[in-house]
């Protein structure tokens, strides 16, 4: 094994969840040896004799034995949801500690918060890259790879398909939204839509197919990385799912309550699980997106294709935290593609290039 990986300190902070597991095996495969960590004990003890790691069960709100753990680290890889509940208090953990903080969210609110603590992270060198997994290593590189093909554009879409199944974890956070609402971002600012409110027809890659707007992370985190004030994401879907979701609209008044939210997401722990390695191995993602100028007329649109979007999650965590762990620039809030180059999704297992045209 490479003594300098030994060398290295990385924590997995919520290590028995599907994906935690996941990237704690990946990074084991890889010579590295992690610190499995998490709220529970009982959880975290089978995988950590499985793998022979160390394991620390640490609650969030110790605030005190978080920091005197992270201040041996030198990555902490944040996989524990629901993200808008953990993941700042991990963040000014690792602010406190001097610890460079990554996570697999797809959470709008984490991003803002990051960017918010941008200057706090900056001031104490710690680099806050929420966002290193699926949601949003390919759209955030497929963004800025267009932004640089019409650094003036005034318009960005991007969207995806793929068959891949949800996680539970995924599958909670995508009912935290339904009482929200959609998301899209228009002249600079993020303003809340209806469910099903915006449609079009997209290639993603394989033919021509229905779209939704969705609430994805780019509203967001494209916004910081290309500083294009219009912004939408879209992905596949039946009009007839479309209209279902629509309907939604008139209930997001109850889907608000906390005691509707925690029934159904009991019934994702009851009823959902992972996709198995056979599954995810079969399961590819067509990433697609469209850059404009309206005021020139000019237009541009790029592709990528990725590996199943779990494994996008493991590999992209894992590329980000080594680069990380040389890390030698500045502290502050970063996109993916702000912190590794637009070319970070290219360099994942099962990607392809990422392919410029007009059309």
């Amino acid at each position: 094994m490479n003594d300098q990986k030994n060398d290295k300190k990385i924590m997995i902070y919520g290590a028995y969840g599907y994906t935690g597991e996941l990237i704690a095996r990946e990074a084991v495969a890889r010579g590295y040896r992690p610190v499995l960590a998490g709220r529970s004990a009982q959880k975290l003890q089978p995988l950590a004799e499985e793998l022979g790691l160390p394991a620390m069960a640490i609650s969030l709100d110790a605030s005190e034995t978080l920091e005197r753990t992270l201040r041996e680290m030198d990555v902490v890889i944040h996989c524990a949801g629901p993200f808008s509940a953990t993941a700042e208090p991990m963040m000014r953990a690792c602010i406190a500690t001097g610890t460079h903080y990554q996570d697999i969210t797809g959470e709008m609110q984490v991003y803002q918060r990051a960017h918010a603590m941008h200057e706090e992270a900056k001031a104490a060198g710690v680099v806050l890259c929420p966002g290193t997994g699926f949601d949003v290593i390919p759209t955030d590189c497929l963004a800025s790879a267009l932004h640089d093909a019409i650094p003036t554009a005034t318009h960005l879409t991007l969207g995806f398909d793929s068959d891949s199944a949800l996680s539970p974890g995924t599958a909670k956070t995508s009912i935290e939204s339904l009482g929200i609402g959609g998301a899209v971002r228009r002249n600079s600012t993020i303003e809340i839509i209806g469910h099903g409110e915006l449609t079009r027809s997209i290639d993603f890659g394989r033919g021509e197919k229905f779209a939704v707007a969705i609430p994805w992370g780019d509203v967001a985190t494209a916004y910081y990385s290309t500083s294009i004030p219009n912004i939408e994401v879209y992905i596949p879907m039946s009009p007839r799912r479309a209209k279902q979701l629509k309907r939604l609209n008139a209930l997001r008044w109850l889907l608000k309550f906390s005691w509707v939210q925690k029934w159904m997401k009991e019934k994702v722990d009851r009823s959902v699980s992972g996709p198995s390695a056979e599954k995810r191995a079969t399961q590819k993602t067509w990433v697609w997106g469209e850059i404009r100028n309206d005021r020139r007329g000019e237009r541009k649109i790029a592709r990528v294709q990725t590996a199943n979007g779990y494994d996008v999650t493991v590999y992209g965590s894992l590329a980000v935290m080594e680069f990380l762990l040389g890390y030698q620039g500045a502290g502050g809030y970063f996109t993916p593609s702000k912190l590794c180059g637009y070319k970070l999704v290219e360099q994942l297992p099962g990607s392809s290039a990422i392919k410029l045209g007009i059309d």
